[in-house]
């Protein structure tokens, strides 16, 4: 054996009671299993775990790792936090196939949709790849944790039209061709086809993204291409994810999940007790296409994502009903209209409208937490909240928050006091997570880098089942880490801890398993920022039987593989 770990509590990710146990690797691959004591010593290397927990790696199902892992191939923070798979190339959004000289294109609009600071994708690439399989090549012996990637729609159809991708319908002769486009990019590994019809993506350009501007029929024509290779899967997102699905999106999933066979998944399902209406529209949707002969999955977050809300750069705040016009002006006309009476009430008003719909839950102004400041007048109130501030001052809650960011010119960080925080969102959480058509996920690990990090979900859901809410038991809460994203998407031998299966293993300590609270680093490639959180309790990660996480830090090793479909995965059926 090359690794015997003895003495472990084994939650293996079936579900299943945790139980003592020792676990042997050879050649990256779980080669025993058996009550302590039992496994003989050959010789190779043994570490006690005295009691801590050992499961299967977890699966992060949705993330946008497709740029960050050429400049750091951990995968960073999320092998701290326990994670050994990866799934990338989401919404629509890959970096291959890629027209030669297109590189600047697909940059801006990285940066733009999911908020990759530009000078790193400059920078931390080369950019000398044309087709999907030449993408993947790159990567391939240089990963720290095992990565898959979707093949986007935007790469395909600007690959075949060009700058037309964005304002014209595909002619026959071009549909063929995204057609054998997609289909080379499946050969060569990848583990499906990703497409989004969501209102919020829009390019560097400010113009709805190539994959928006498809019909219904082209959609369908390249989910059918999906049908004909192995071990391959759907992914989309839509303003159903924002509102709730109207009838056309559901008959759209419906039919895109059959003429690709393929189970189809989309992120995210946010569940608000303020909002009960779309998360029971939603529900009610999966349960419609499971009625009717397909399988959509909703992936949803067991915790409550950390980010921080500027008026200075654009974030989910741009996204408010006609906040957009406001704060996209140029700054010294956007502090003119901030400082306005009449403005705020129409900003106020307007967010607190129907129109909303998910972004309602960013207007708990009371909560916001005061982050960096800049001006004399605003010093000490870091780490204040804005309903404190505005109870001193006299004046009005949201009136407070713009005093403070006028003052600082727009700069101030802002935390937001979310308002899906409350028991009786928790409770239909709790709900959610046991229906058959949800699964945990939707980090988007690799984006937002500057506003949001979701790649710390593992852990903080971890203490959350096992010292906080505890609404659900440990085991229960690691097959939905393990097991359910890695049968959605057929990963072969993954998800669980059973002779051969891979040795994609983590070790934690029960009593402190938990992430640290985030902090801007400025680790990027061009000097760019992130936020960033490690791992409490995390002692070990092992991906194919090497250790890429020890007590805590990353060793560096790289011993990952790319996922490739058909090879490493498996069809699953929507039946």
């Amino acid at each position: 054996m090359d690794l015997i770990i003895r003495n472990a509590s084994l939650v293996d990710g079936t579900g299943a009671d945790a139980r003592p146990a020792d676990v042997a690797v050879r050649a990256g691959r779980v080669a025993q299993v058996d009550e302590p004591g039992r496994i003989p010593a050959e010789g190779g290397d043994e570490l006690d775990a005295d009691g801590l927990v050992l499961t299967p790696g977890f699966v992060d199902p949705h993330t946008h790792y497709d740029a960050q892992l050429f400049w750091d191939p951990t995968a960073s923070p999320s092998a701290l936090h326990g994670v050994t798979t990866v799934i990338g190339g989401n919404c629509g959004f890959t970096l291959a196939p890629l027209l030669p000289g297109d590189g600047d294109y697909v940059r801006r609009m990285m940066a733009k949709v999911e908020g990759m600071p530009l000078a790193a994708l400059e920078q931390g690439l080369d950019w000398d790849w044309s087709s999907f399989g030449e993408y993947l090549d790159r990567l391939e012996g240089r990963l720290g944790v095992n990565a898959g990637f979707l093949v986007g729609h935007c790469a395909l159809r600007r690959v075949v039209m060009g700058p037309d991708a964005t304002t014209e319908d595909a002619s026959p002769e071009q549909l063929d061709a995204m057609r054998a486009l997609l289909a080379e990019s499946l050969r060569s590994g990848g583990l499906g086809f990703s497409t989004t019809r969501a209102r919020t993506h829009s390019d560097g350009d400010g113009v709805p993204v190539a994959s928006r501007r498809a019909t219904v029929e082209e959609l369908l024509a390249l989910a059918a291409v999906v049908a004909d290779h192995e071990g391959t899967t759907l992914e989309f997102a839509s303003d159903g994810c924002l509102d709730g699905f109207d009838d056309d999106e559901v008959d759209f999933m419906i039919a895109f999940s059959r003429a690709g066979g393929r189970p189809l998944n989309w992120n995210v399902l946010t569940v608000d007790s303020h909002a009960p209406e779309r998360y029971r529209n939603q529900l009610a949707a999966m349960d419609r296409c499971a009625a009717e002969g397909a399988r959509v999955v909703a992936l949803t977050m067991p915790v409550i994502v950390g980010m921080n809300m500027s008026f200075l750069n654009h974030c989910a705040l741009n996204m408010m009903p006609d906040w957009g016009d406001i704060l996209g002006l140029p700054v010294p006309e956007r502090i003119e209209r901030l400082r306005d009476p009449a403005t705020r009430r129409f900003m106020e008003e307007r967010a607190a409208s129907p129109d909303a719909g998910v972004f309602a839950r960013l207007t708990g102004w009371d909560g916001y937490v005061v982050g960096d400041t800049f001006a004399p007048e605003n010093e000490g109130l870091g780490g204040r909240r804005i309903g404190d501030i505005a109870a001193e001052r006299g004046t009005g809650v949201f009136d407070t928050l713009l005093d403070v960011v006028v003052a600082d010119d727009l700069r101030t960080v802002l935390w937001p006091g979310a308002t899906d925080n409350d028991a009786e969102s928790w409770e239909l959480r709790r709900l959610a997570w046991q229906h058959p058509a949800v699964m945990l996920g939707g980090s988007d690990a690799g984006a937002h880098l500057d506003r949001m990090q979701g790649a710390n979900y593992t852990t903080r859901f971890l203490a959350d089942c096992l010292r906080g809410r505890r609404l659900t038991t440990l085991e229960d809460a690691v097959r939905m880490l393990t097991s359910v994203p890695a049968e959605l998407f057929g990963l072969v031998d993954r998800g669980v801890v059973a002779p051969g299966a891979h040795a994609d293993l983590v070790l934690f300590d029960p009593a402190t398993v938990d992430s640290e609270l985030l902090t801007l680093v400025d680790d990027l490639p061009g000097g760019t920022s992130r936020l960033f959180a490690g791992s409490v309790g995390v002692e070990r990660v092992w991906v194919g039987g090497v250790e890429v996480v020890s007590e805590g830090r990353s060793t560096g090793a790289t011993p990952g593989t790319v996922v490739r479909s058909g090879r490493d995965t498996r069809t699953v059926p929507i039946g």
